[in-house]
């Protein structure tokens, strides 16, 4: 798997993380730098493990089924991108109204909820090309990553600019996890030549 596809589905999962950040931020009656890194860090840690973790359960069975592997990755892919997307048009989230004070126990169930699509993913990860277990230790490393700097951010911009971004967020990242669960289907198909 290409950087350059890791990428993608880090900021397609992250999306969560940062709708979730934004309404922390909006919370901020002031921009508090230490609360966004712990935001971020939680968000992050948990965006690293649960891919991970998916992907050492699966890896166990991935012989058994790599002749449906490709279907497996778009439908869990297509399937999480339409939740997203569903969520960005629906229901408001409970997080919105939490209090200023930064709860540490209620962080820790955000970041767990806004990460249980990165396990579904990590299950796909025994079904892709991966070289050995230091590029998938790598990819998740990169999912972290990118979570980690989107939701320090969605803080810093929730407590700038308002709610206007977090029903978009979670579009963008449904239309992403989609289109990557559609390119691995359609390079497996032969359809796509990368």
């Amino acid at each position: 798997m290409k950087i350059w596809e890791v990428a993608l589905i880090g900021f397609g999962l992250s999306m969560d993380a940062f709708a979730v950040a934004l309404c922390r931020g909006l919370e901020m009656k002031k921009f508090n730098p230490k609360h966004a890194m712990i935001i971020a860090l939680f968000f992050g840690v948990f965006q690293a493990i649960m891919p991970l973790i998916g992907w050492a359960v699966s890896s166990q069975f991935s012989k058994y089924i790599e002749n449906i592997d490709h279907w497996i990755a778009f439908a869990l892919l297509g399937a999480l991108g339409v939740k997203s997307i569903i969520d960005s048009f629906g229901k408001e989230k409970a997080e919105d109204t939490a209090e200023e004070k930064l709860d540490i126990k209620r962080l820790f169930i955000m970041a767990i909820a806004t990460s249980i699509d990165a396990l579904a993913v990590g299950i796909t990860f025994a079904f892709l090309p991966f070289e050995n277990f230091f590029s998938v230790l790598y990819a998740v490393l990169l999912i972290g990553a990118i979570t980690f700097a989107l939701s320090f951010t969605g803080v810093f911009c929730g407590n700038k600019i308002g709610t206007e971004l977090k029903s978009k967020a979670e579009l963008i990242g449904g239309i992403i996890l989609i289109l990557i669960g559609l390119k691995i289907l359609l390079e497996h198909l032969g359809v796509l030549p990368f």
